[in-house]
């Protein structure tokens, strides 16, 4: 799950969630969105690919949910990983646990984990946990606040919009959307806008960019997936795009498009 985005890091503890729970997850991210000096990054219920996010964003912190029972792999297998990293920065790691075992405690602890928080405490929530995060934000501000960091971070960052954009580009094509279609651009764009959290100003973005009207914009974005539609091989696009298509005329609308590819570019 992607949430609200990278934004001003000497503002905000970038947070990236490993968590089986999807409730957790969500309510993780929507108390982040009323502290304001919290952004969770993402949130996976998979420690390797918590491992490849820590790669990707270089976050502050890390919350981590030491059994993973519903997910994949362990908290510890995590620890581990996370050892391993050829990265110049290890996150700040805050342990949520049901665990309630002094010795797996003290494990974890030399496995390298910052804090434990028992969720079997009553007071414990997923506010509680962020709370002390900006109790300590301080202190771990300070210990990630380096100029080697910050340039990795940016240099990070572009390559991650790289990666993103190579990958709509090439689920474009397995469709039949190409360069010489006139909302290519406009629909490689808008996907990688929607992820980064740009929905509502997205055609204002796009009209801004290109020096088109919105309404143009969002007409040659349609236009280029009817047109694939009208002329793809349709084994090709049945393998290619799985959702349910709603519109009468068997062809997924702009928002039904651009959401699918958010989520697809993602997994």
């Amino acid at each position: 799950m992607m949430y609200k985005g990278e934004s001003n890091m000497e503002k905000e503890l970038r947070v990236i969630v490993i968590e089986d729970d999807d409730v957790a997850c969500n309510c993780f991210a929507n108390c982040a969105q009323e502290l304001e000096t919290v952004n969770v990054l993402e949130c996976t219920n998979d420690s390797v690919k918590g491992l490849k996010l820590v790669e990707e964003y270089l976050p502050d912190v890390v919350i981590l949910d030491l059994e993973l029972n519903d997910g994949k792999g362990s908290g510890i297998e995590f620890l581990d990983g996370l050892k391993e990293l050829d990265i110049n920065y290890k996150p700040f790691v805050l342990i949520t646990t049901n665990n309630p075992s002094a010795i797996i405690h003290d494990f974890i602890r030399k496995a390298g984990a910052d804090f434990i928080m028992s969720k079997q405490k009553k007071d414990y929530s997923e506010k509680e946990a962020l709370e002390f995060l900006v109790t300590v934000k301080d202190s771990i501000v300070r210990k990630s606040s380096s100029k080697d960091r910050e340039s990795f971070i940016k240099d990070t960052e572009e390559n991650r919009e790289k990666r993103l954009k190579n990958k709509i580009i090439r689920e474009l094509d397995y469709v039949g959307i190409n360069p010489k279609f006139l909302g290519y651009n406009y629909l490689a764009d808008a996907i990688l806008l929607v992820i980064n959290g740009e929905k509502e100003n997205m055609l204002n973005i796009l009209g801004e960019k290109y020096h088109k009207t919105n309404s143009s914009v969002e007409r040659a974005m349609q236009t280029a997936i009817n047109k694939a539609w009208r002329t793809s091989d349709i084994d090709e696009l049945l393998e290619h795009y799985t959702a349910r298509i709603s519109s009468e005329k068997g062809v997924p609308t702009l928002m039904e498009f651009i959401y699918y590819y958010v989520k697809k570019v993602q997994e």
